[in-house]
């Protein structure tokens, strides 16, 4: 086995696997806080995408203006789905929530196509997806620097998150309704201005999200299922965990390279798509509530 091309599939790996933890993240805000599961959360990474790109091409803007346009937009957004969509069935069934969050996946989907139109968009991020010279030079292996500014970027996205809520007022107030949504009230925490900033900054993830993935496959519906990628990460990490979001990310990005390469021609190839769902079924059967989740004892 080639050892240089071994760590060429992993860091590869890795490096996808950070931009999987990103999308994972805005699962966990909105799951850790308020026990939905935004199943919009992948129209809203190609919402973010398409209206950054829609905002350059009908408006003529540069990135630089369209950039900090749409994080207003994905603010607004954001706020709007908390008051208009999930504030009124606050209290409902979970199920109930749920399958609010399909329907606006949906209505995302739709308007945002009716906005900037359905064709595929490139994303010009001043990013070139070349081989990094001095890895080349030094070790013989070949990795994008689009994979590694993009990780970077993710990181600090990461970083920033865990800061906020582990320095700032409204992080302990984070933490606080996550914990127990009445005890919160009763301390005089308002839930659902909580509840809509956490909603405006999962809007802000899924701009970092969409960009990314955007400038590496086109802005196009297609974004939309790169969430669906995110929920073995979910699996794997715990879906109440931000570090079991990163861990799992990592997992999930480096396992299905190393399949594709090394397993898929034993089977005849493309497993990359399905083999981290394989990885998260068995997961289930060890440990349901994740690595970092929270283990749940039922009692009957």
């Amino acid at each position: 086995m080639d050892i240089n091309f071994f760590f060429e599939v992993l860091i590869g790996g890795l490096l996808s696997g950070v931009m999987y933890a990103l999308v994972a993240i805005g699962f966990v805000l909105i799951y850790k806080a308020s026990g939905v599961f935004n199943f919009a959360q992948g129209a809203m990474v190609f919402f973010a995408a398409l209206t950054c790109v829609g905002m350059m091409d009908k408006f003529g803007m540069s990135l630089w203006l369209a950039i900090p346009c749409t994080v207003v937009a994905m603010i607004v957004l954001g706020i709007a789905i908390e008051r208009v969509v999930l504030r009124p069935l606050v209290n409902q069934p979970e199920i109930t929530l749920f399958m609010a969050t399909i329907g606006l996946a949906f209505f995302l989907e739709g308007l945002a196509q009716l906005l900037w139109g359905s064709q595929v968009h490139q994303l010009p991020l001043p990013i070139e997806d070349v081989p990094m010279q001095s890895l080349l030079d030094r070790f013989n292996i070949v990795v994008s620097q689009f994979d590694v500014i993009a990780a970077i970027i993710c990181g600090v996205m990461v970083a920033v998150l865990a800061l906020l809520f582990a320095k700032t007022r409204v992080g302990r107030a984070l933490r606080a309704v996550a914990d127990d949504h009445q005890a919160a009230q009763a301390v005089g925490i308002p839930l659902q201005r909580i509840w809509a900033i956490l909603w405006a900054v999962a809007g802000v993830v899924a701009l970092v999200a969409g960009l990314l993935w955007g400038a590496r496959n086109g802005v196009q519906f297609a974004l939309t299922f790169i969430a669906l990628k995110a929920l073995p990460v979910l699996i794997l990490g715990g879906f109440t965990s931000v570090p079991g979001a990163i861990v799992g990310g990592l997992i999930i990005g480096a396992s299905e390279k190393l399949a594709e390469v090394y397993i898929g021609p034993l089977v005849g190839g493309g497993i990359e798509g399905w083999f981290p769902y394989v990885l998260a079924l068995l997961f289930l059967l060890v440990r349901p509530e994740g690595l970092f989740g929270e283990k749940i004892i039922r009692r009957i």
